[in-house]
């Protein structure tokens, strides 16, 4: 028991405590808690349960699903399978932490052997005829690494050895020894330079973080997108079922002409066949916005919900853009991309594990210089035994008393350092010639001007795209403009028309004509705004400010 408490003050005591840095740490418990000996014995297996789609009945309204912009991304975000794989892959990299800090972990180390020997004797000085020996070593050591390089241990020995031997004078014998050697390096590995890898590898988490939330930025605008695919499909239907409206007109005017007898038979097949190619047109927009919803509903996942996914879509989102006349300074966007943008910040991550690199490879270039020290103290006990010889010529001894000293006063012995041994030691280790070392340094300085020249390549693709997409969001403002005064333009012509077509001043071709051109006007409005939607999606993207745009906050 006594020992027991001994080793359990000096394991204590060169067991570092966890520090407010190391909160990001996996949960490993210390020896000897009972969550470690759960967590080592009878560790519980992993299970990957997957969990349905949430938040799904909250936006139903009247047996249908019924969607603003911001309600359908909030769905993406928590049922978005792609967008769940992506939160998943920064645990790796967040592991890599702990292990890190592998090295500096205490080794607790125990031994017990028991050796019996028998062994003829060709002296009479050796004690007994046939010399028989039952030896028992125990051995127990902690040792671990500290994060300024030293290495240290501490021992315990203690050995009990009993005899048949007549010349023993303590039978049986314990002997122990409790140990303390440490190696400190004062060159090479000293110091900050151990922390390198827990340093890299928060910095690669960070990195990765980032990549995630580029990842996150692209997912978002997939699905946005998506979302006005839908929109575009929805209202490139109600075109097209107006468009077949105006044909169905045209063609019962027609018929009722031609059974008046004031049209030729020949000219009812135009309007004929206007009214097959307007229902041709319609049936493929009813099948496009069946695609584009089906594509939606996965997104938000609720196709792996049986009892959501036929449920119909409403969403409530309007097809004409806001009206946006302020113009839209360059410079300011390409600057808020380098502040913003999560890929370039996770460039610049890897300079910095460039940097730390470059420090490591300096230090290993270093002589290896180290002080190492030793002490140690002993103590002895058993079973005492003072006696004679029966005769001046030997022969069995005579034993007059038997003084018992126990394991506790060995220990006593052990702690009053009365019989120590120690001494130190300095070591030096001189390369004459160390070329991996060199290599090492050379190979992290080029990774360190590469990883600056991607970083400035990504500035300029960065800008590049900033630009472009500021030229895209300016093209399609002024798109939708041309495409409403183009619509105006349309209707009038078609209102036109049908007045000369009424007065019998024209034929029905060119009404027909009139309304054709009114359908690709329409079109060419939905197609337009909703175009001009997807590139100021892409701008709020490639300037980084989508996910702030979009009230998403990444923890």
């Amino acid at each position: 028991m006594r020992l027991l408490i001994h080793l359990t003050a000096l394991f204590i005591l060169f067991s570092p405590a966890v520090t407010s840095q190391q909160t990001d740490l996996l949960p490993a418990p210390w020896f000897p808690s009972a969550s470690y000996f759960r967590w080592s014995f009878t560790p519980e297996t992993p299970r990957a349960q997957l969990q349905p789609p949430i938040r799904l009945g909250d936006f139903v309204v009247d047996g249908k699903l019924e969607l603003s912009l911001r309600a359908y991304l909030e769905l993406v975000l928590a049922n978005n399978t792609d967008i769940q794989i992506q939160k998943l892959t920064v645990e790796v990299p967040k592991n890599a932490i702990t292990r890190a800090f592998a090295p500096f972990d205490p080794t607790l180390s125990s031994s017990f052997r028991s050796n019996r020997q028998r062994t003829p004797t060709q002296d009479a000085l050796a004690g007994a005829a046939t010399l028989q020996q039952l030896t028992q070593p125990y051995q127990l050591l902690v040792s671990q690494t500290l994060d300024t390089g030293t290495q240290y241990s501490v021992g315990f020995r203690s050995t009990r050895t009993s005899t048949n031997n007549t010349f023993a004078t303590f039978n049986p014998a314990v002997s122990a020894n409790l140990d303390f050697t440490f190696t400190q390096p004062l060159l090479r590995g000293r110091g900050y330079v151990n922390k390198i890898p827990i340093v890299v590898a928060r910095t690669r988490y960070r990195a990765s973080q980032y990549t995630v939330e580029d990842q996150l930025l692209r997912l978002l605008q997939a699905a946005e997108n998506a979302y006005w695919n839908v929109i575009e499909a929805r209202e490139g239907l109600k075109v097209q079922e107006n468009a077949l409206g105006l044909a169905d007109q045209v063609l019962k005017r027609a018929q009722l002409e031609l059974k008046l007898g004031s049209i030729s038979p020949l000219e009812i097949y135009q309007p004929q066949q206007q009214y097959a190619n307007a229902e041709v047109l319609l049936t493929q927009a009813r099948y496009r916005l069946i695609q584009t919803e089906d594509q939606l509903r996965r997104q938000m996942g609720v196709d792996l919900d049986p009892d959501f996914r036929t449920l119909p879509l409403v969403l409530t989102e309007t097809v004409l853009p806001p009206a946006d006349e302020r113009a839209m300074d360059k410079e300011r966007f390409v600057e808020s991309a380098y502040q913003r943008r999560p890929d370039l910040k996770s460039v610049l991550q890897n300079i910095e594990v460039d940097d730390l690199q470059i420090q490591q490879a300096k230090n290993n270039l270093l002589p290896n210089l180290s002080l190492s020290g030793n002490y140690s103290s002993f103590g002895r006990g058993g079973e005492f035994l003072e006696g004679t010889s029966s005769s001046v010529g030997g022969g069995p001894r005579i034993i007059t008393r038997v003084t018992p000293v126990g394991f506790g006063d060995v220990l006593d012995q052990i702690f009053q350092f009365n019989n120590p041994t120690y001494g130190l030691q300095l070591t030096l280790t001189l390369p004459l010639r160390d070329r991996r070392a060199a290599a090492d340094l050379a190979d992290a300085t080029v990774n360190k001007r590469l990883d600056y020249l991607r970083a400035r390549n990504l500035e300029q693709q960065i800008r590049q795209e900033v630009l472009n997409a500021v030229t895209q969001v300016e093209n399609s403002r002024a798109s939708v403009k041309l495409a409403e005064v183009a619509l105006d333009f349309a209707q009038k012509r078609v209102d036109a028309e049908q007045k000369r077509y009424d007065l019998g001043v024209t034929t029905i071709f060119f009404l027909i004509d009139a309304q054709n051109a009114l359908t690709v006007a329409q079109s060419n409005l939905v197609t337009q705004s909703v175009q001009y939607r997807r590139n100021l999606l892409n701008l709020l993207r490639v300037t980084g400010q989508l996910l702030e745009e979009r009230g998403v906050r990444i923890e």
